[in-house]
């Protein structure tokens, strides 16, 4: 598990700046197959041999987003799960959104047979 999956997604406090390119790209080093979009937001599609497995996840996830009042976009769907994470606050990324990024990544090596 990556340093980013140990910590815990800090609430975001409207006026605070997005991170720019400088700032995110040494976290995004730390995050295996995440791209940040349009410097907006974070992606990754992970998938799954199955529906089942697929949505174990997307509920593993949510789980997490639930524990971290932070919650990423997610598309499931036969055999796949798409992820987007921003700062909605903001309209940007935050190191929370890292953070939140790395647990997904923990949530599918310590649960099930997916692939990012």
């Amino acid at each position: 598990m990556t340093d980013l999956a140990n910590q815990t997604c800090e609430p975001c406090r409207g006026g605070t700046p997005a991170l720019t390119p400088a700032e995110y790209e040494p976290l995004l080093t730390k995050i295996d197959g995440w791209s940040v979009v349009n410097e907006h937001h974070l992606h990754k599609e992970y998938t799954f041999p199955n529906f089942v497995d697929g949505l174990a996840f997307v509920n593993a996830v949510g789980a997490i987003a639930e524990e971290q009042g932070h919650h990423p976009d997610l598309l499931l769907a036969w055999g796949k799960v798409v992820v987007t994470i921003w700062t909605h606050k903001i309209d940007g990324l935050t190191e929370g959104d890292f953070i939140l990024a790395a647990k997904c990544d923990h949530a599918l090596s310590s649960s099930s047979e997916g692939n990012a």
